[in-house]
C-alpha cells in the first residue's frame, strides 16, 4: 500500500483538531514550517535564539514566497520550560547537533511525543523496526556511543525528507525558494494515526506531507545529491553547476550515486532514480553553493557524517565496495577535522 495523505487539503486552512507543536531550531526550514502550521490553528511553538528570536516575537514570521507573502505569529522562546509538553517535537536542528539536543527537547516530551527529524543523509533509526539481518542496529557514524539514541530514543522517531529549500533574508524574514513536499513515515513502515494526524495539519497549512510506508527510499533519493554534490563542493570551492559543467567532477559525481544505488540496493532499498536525471537536475539549480560549502566558508562543522561516512559505514555492513565514496570522504573527513582546528594545530 502506497499512502499519499495530499488528498486531506482542505479549502480552509484549519485543523479540526488542533495538534501542539514545538519547533526546536526554527531556523530557515523550522520557522517556515512553524508558520504554515500555525497558519493552519495548531498550537506552535518556535525554540530560537538571538536577533532571530527576537525578531519573531517581536513581529512574528514573515513568509515571502512564489505561492503569496504571509505572517504568522507563533510563540516563540529559547526556554523550552515555558512550553512544556507537546505532541510532536519538529526538529530543525543539523544531524550533528542532536546528540546534544537533551536540554531543549526532554523538557517538551510526555510519553507519546514524536519527534520528527527534519534531516540530511542516515538517521540514527535507520535499523529501527527494520525486518532483517541488522534489525535495531546502531550506526557509529551517525549515533557514535548511542548518544544520539540515548537523547531521541529511536520509538519517538517520524523520519522526515525535505523537498522544500529556504533561507532567512533576514531575521524573523524566511524566503521560501522552491518546494513545499514534507515526507514523513514510520521507522517500522506502518502508517500510525501520529503520521496521519501531522500530515493533515501539515496540508492544512498549505504544505504537502505524504504518508510513506517505505520512507527510506526517500532517503536514498535525495542522498543521492547530497552524498555527492556537498563533499564536492567543499573540497573544491564549487557551486553545484560549475561541478556539473567540468567533466571530471561530473563524472566523479555520477560514480559516488552509482555506488549509493548499490549500497542501497544491498540493504533492500531499491529507489526509481535515474543518476543521468539526478544529475540532469542538478545542474538545473545552476551556481549554488551547497550547504556543507556555506558552512564551511562561515566556520560551522560539517554534516558529513550522516551524508558520507554513514554509507560507507552501510558498504562495509553489506560488503559493497564503494571505493569512491571511500576516496572522497577521506579527503571530506580530513577537510571536516582541518577546518575546525587553529592553523598548524594537530588534527
Amino acid at each position: 500500500m502506497f499512502c499519499r495523505l495530499d488528498t486531506l487539503a482542505r479549502s480552509s486552512h484549519r485543523t479540526e483538531s488542533p495538534v501542539k507543536v514545538a519547533v526546536v531550531g526554527a531556523g530557515a526550514i523550522g520557522a517556515y514550517v512553524g508558520a504554515a502550521l500555525h497558519r493552519a490553528g495548531a498550537e506552535v511553538h518556535l525554540i530560537a535564539r538571538g536577533p532571530h528570536l527576537e525578531a519573531m516575537r517581536r513581529d512574528g514570521v514573515r513568509v515571502l514566497s512564489p505561492r503569496g507573502d504571509f505572517t504568522a505569529r507563533p510563540s516563540a522562546t529559547d526556554d523550552p520550560s515555558d512550553v512544556g509538553p507537546v505532541d510532536y517535537v519538529f526538529l530543525g536542528l543539523k544531524a550533528n547537533s542532536y546528540a546534544l539536543s537533551g536540554p531543549l527537547v526532554h523538557p517538551l516530551m510526555h510519553g507519546r511525543t514524536a519527534v520528527i527529524a527534519a534531516q540530511n543523509g542516515i538517521p540514527w533509526w535507520y535499523f529501527h523496526g527494520l525486518a532483517g539481518p541488522h534489525t535495531g542496529r546502531r550506526l557509529d557514524s551517525v549515533d557514535p556511543a548511542g548518544a544520539v539514541s540515548a537523547t531521541l530514543p529511536p520509538e519517538r522517531a517520524i523520519g522526515c525528507v525535505v523537498y522544500a529549500a529556504t533561507e532567512i533574508e533576514a531575521p524573523g524574514v524566511v524566503r521560501h525558494l522552491e518546494g513545499t513536499r514534507f515526507s514523513i513515515g514510520e521507522p517500522d513502515r506502518s502508517v500510525s494515526r501520529r503520521c496521519l494526524d501531522f500530515s493533515a495539519a501539515m496540508v492544512a497549512g498549505g504544505l504537502k506531507c505524504p504518508v510513506e510506508p517505505d520512507l527510506r527510499n526517500d532517503i536514498w533519493i535525495k542522498l543521492l545529491g547530497n552524498i555527492s554534490f556537498n563533499p564536492i563542493s567543499a573540497l573544491a570551492r564549487a557551486t553545484m553547476g560549475q561541478i556539473c559543467r567540468h567533466p571530471d567532477t561530473r563524472a566523479l559525481v555520477e560514480s559516488m550515486m552509482r555506488e549509493t544505488l548499490d549500497v542501497a540496493a544491498a540493504l533492500g532499498c531499491h529507489p526509481e532514480i535515474s543518476v543521468e536525471r539526478r544529475i540532469a537536475g542538478a545542474e538545473r539549480v545552476g551556481d549554488h553553493k551547497t550547504s556543507t560549502l556555506q558552512d564551511l566558508e562561515k566556520g560551522k562543522p560539517l554534516e558529513l557524517d550522516v551524508l558520507l561516512a554513514a554509507v560507507v559505514e552501510l558498504a562495509g555492513l553489506a560488503g559493497t565496495p564503494v571505493p569512491t565514496l571511500r576516496a572522497v570522504h577521506a579527503l571530506a573527513d580530513l577537510l571536516a577535522t582541518t577546518s575546525s582546528a587553529p592553523a598548524g594545530s594537530a588534527p
